[in-house]
């Protein structure tokens, strides 16, 4: 279950969505949102977090309605959550899902 696609918005700018493996390296997928200029800079600031083999082949699952007003109105740009969509689960920022688990 890997698929992208973005959304170009009215202003010029661009949402991406994608559907990634876990990198907690669970069974489980994460469908990561970012807005960004453009596309080529969504995929830079994803990389930059460490998700290295991250592209964009298409417009197969783009961001629906929901999805875009979600990633606008976080103050980051960049949230994710479990996929397939859980309508409980709420979005999350991208630092709850790259930070390293604690030890107790």
């Amino acid at each position: 279950m890997a698929g992208g696609g973005f959304s170009k918005l009215p202003g010029g700018s661009v949402v991406v969505a994608l559907t990634l493996p876990s990198p907690l390296g669970e069974q489980s997928h994460v469908r990561v949102l970012v807005h960004a200029a453009n596309r080529a800079r969504a995929l830079t600031r994803l990389r930059n977090l460490g998700l290295r083999a991250v592209y964009l082949r298409g417009n197969t699952h783009p961001p629906t309605p929901d999805e875009v007003t979600a990633v606008l109105h976080h103050p980051d740009g960049l949230i994710w959550r479990t996929a397939p969509d859980e309508v409980s689960e709420l979005w999350h920022p991208i630092r709850s899902l790259l930070r390293p688990a604690r030890t107790a």
